[in-house]
């Protein structure tokens, strides 16, 4: 009995389910490496042709030539130019407190008055004793004359003389003294009524009417005073920055910005004091900026974002900050010429509002590329897609972002 072999079921089986066609292609060896160009198109090109060069779309901007502050940003402290705590030079008590809590005061304006009666009292005695000298000197003065008299006709003695000129002289120096104490306790009045020493708010009063003000460091301060326009905001800069800070005191350009913690405004000044000394332990140096402050922006003790803006450089070139990467050999831009991205090395400076300063290797008329670098090669084709002032830049995938055209 005739059994078929197990290669001919495996061939019948196949020759079943291909076409004999298909059969065919399948044995037909692959082609060879030469050919592959005439089996199928190169990516990039149409069958039968060379591939053509890839095209990356990239967002660019410009590098300008344009004034760029140079400047500097840190904490500041608003600080009061004088501030005054008022205490009594007298022991009385308060009959009248003339100003409310936290009021704007001017200088000499009244604030406190004490008891001054006993005060007063003593200066009408010191009035009385100098009446009461210079009664007596007139008479020493007549003394004086009438034995003067005596002795030129030989009446009267030569000592009763000199001791009415004596008497004289002593009462004149009697009156001087009474002068003096008298001015003495007319400037004890004074204390009797308090004033203030500077224009600025006041605080909240230490003691009110019928309180016992007494004298000392010591003792209960009447009211503090401190003055708010102008007004200083204090920062510390690094020691690097001390030639720029001299300089900026005499340059018309320079300003200092400061922002409250808090708010949005910012108000400008000038810088006003640098410290005698660089700290040793900290290597900076502190340094006060004044403020007109009339609107009372800036309030004593409160925190401040300071930017201190040392000089303009009138001529600097900047480039949009996203234009430059970070390599090896250290920063760079791609700048696109004809169509064609060129890795430029450059040297920044520092950066300022969005923008790149560069001190080397630009001269501020060129175009980079803002967004893309990531597939960017030295030498390769670009497509831009953007400009200065234009939409966003590509993604790192090439394509634009969301909502960019």
């Amino acid at each position: 009995m005739f059994r078929p072999s197990y290669g001919l079921l495996i061939a019948g089986a196949l020759s079943a389910a291909w076409p004999a066609s298909g059969l065919a292609q399948a044995q037909q060896p692959p082609a060879q490496s030469g050919q592959s160009g005439q089996q199928g198109a190169r990516p990039g090109g149409a069958p039968g042709q060379g591939a053509a060069p890839r095209s990356v779309a990239v967002f660019v901007g410009k590098a300008e030539r344009k004034p760029m502050p140079v400047r500097f940003d840190t904490i500041g402290t608003v600080q009061t130019i004088a501030s005054v705590t008022l205490r009594s030079r007298v022991e009385s008590q308060i009959v009248e407190v003339a100003f409310k809590d936290g009021a704007i005061v001017k200088k000499d304006d009244i604030l406190v008055r004490l008891d001054s009666r006993g005060i007063e009292a003593q200066i009408r005695q010191a009035e009385a004793n100098i009446l009461r000298s210079q009664a007596q000197l007139e008479q020493a003065q007549r003394d004086v004359r009438r034995f003067e008299q005596l002795l030129a006709n030989e009446a009267g003695s030569r000592v009763n003389y000199d001791n009415s000129r004596t008497q004289v002289q002593a009462l004149a120096a009697q009156i001087k003294a009474d002068e003096a104490a008298l001015d003495n306790l007319r400037v004890s009045l004074s204390y009797y009524t308090i004033k203030a020493p500077i224009t600025g708010r006041v605080g909240v009063g230490g003691l009110k009417e019928g309180n016992i003000a007494k004298t000392g460091d010591g003792s209960p301060a009447l009211a503090t005073i401190n003055q708010t326009s102008p007004i200083y905001v204090a920062f510390s800069l690094p020691q690097r920055f001390l030639p720029e800070l001299r300089a900026a005191e005499t340059d018309a350009s320079s300003k200092v910005e400061v922002t409250p913690q808090g708010s949005s405004k910012a108000v400008s000044g000038r810088i006003s004091v640098l410290d005698n000394a660089v700290d040793a332990t900290t290597g900076t140096i502190t340094v006060r900026a004044e403020f007109e402050n009339a609107d009372e922006t800036l309030w004593p003790g409160q925190l401040c974002n300071v930017r201190v803006i040392f000089r303009m450089e009138p001529d600097a070139v900047a480039v949009p900050r996203e234009a430059v990467q970070s390599g090896q050999k250290g920063s760079f831009v791609f700048v696109v010429d004809q169509g064609i991205a060129k890795v430029r090395p450059v040297t920044v400076a520092r950066s300022v509002d969005g923008l790149s300063v560069i001190a080397e290797g630009l001269s501020g008329n060129e175009t980079v590329v803002t967004d893309g670098q990531l597939l960017l090669t030295d030498g390769m084709r670009v497509e831009p897609r953007g400009g200065p002032g234009g939409p966003p830049g590509p993604s790192a995938a090439g394509e634009p972002r969301k909502g960019a055209s």
